[in-house]
């Protein structure tokens, strides 16, 4: 039988690092966790209770009341997050939560509150987990790191035209374009756990890759390091 390892997947917004790291869960039979979705559902509940990322803590003494969690979509094979029970995930990808996740991502209290349930779901192996600092602060002993990049306006247009998918037809490209530069920024500058590309990782940059491209890089990635 295959030893089981950890995955982490880190890189800028809309990389596409939680497609990939669905499809490599899928083909090992590995649990996939996406820790950005876990920042943007603790950032809606913020919001709903008419919370500011500057009101510490009252954001603080809000994160024992929420419960997180991830559920397999079988008619649309995608990985559903719940808050509470109540399924956000159309949510969750508003610009609103968009606008605030960067803000409320470098809370100390959110992060650590966050960080401690990811590593206690990784205890066990057998993780494809993507977010900013995965295999420099959850993961450090991952046994494969993967750091995904892409030109900004690549980026900016795959996060445009997913809006617009979702019907939220208020957004225009540059205010896209705008937001995601601000908060790779906000997410490389932050003092805690900044968006940082690990030592031992490795970089797919897939900008000019399709997804069936990447997936099968990654894939021949994590295959390698599962035969050690």
């Amino acid at each position: 039988m295959d030893r089981k390892i950890n995955i982490a997947i880190d890189g800028y917004s809309s990389c596409g690092k939680g497609t990939l790291a669905k499809m490599l869960a899928r083909s090992l039979g590995y649990l996939f966790i996406d820790t950005g979705a876990m920042y943007r559902a603790v950032t809606l509940a913020m919001i709903r209770k008419g919370l500011m990322p500057e009101d510490t803590e009252a954001v603080e003494a809000l994160l024992p009341t929420l419960e997180i969690s991830f559920r397999h979509n079988d008619r649309e094979n995608f990985y559903n997050t719940y808050l509470n029970g109540e399924d956000v995930e159309k949510e969750i990808r508003s610009m609103e939560v968009s606008q605030l996740v960067s803000p409320v991502s470098r809370i100390e209290s959110v992060r650590s509150f966050l960080v401690n349930q990811q590593q206690y779901l990784g205890r066990n192996k057998g993780v494809v987990m993507d977010g900013r600092d995965i295999g420099t602060v959850v993961f450090p002993d991952a046994e494969l790191k993967i750091f995904m990049t892409a030109r900004p306006e690549v980026r900016a247009r795959r996060r445009f035209n997913e809006l617009q998918q979702n019907g939220d037809t208020t957004a225009t490209y540059q205010q896209v374009l705008d937001n995601l530069n601000a908060r790779d920024l906000q997410d490389s500058t932050r003092v805690n756990s900044p968006l940082k590309q690990a030592a031992d990782a490795r970089v797919i940059d897939n900008s000019e890759l399709t997804r069936e491209q990447q997936y099968q890089l990654a894939l021949n990635m994590a295959e390698a390091a599962i035969r050690g």
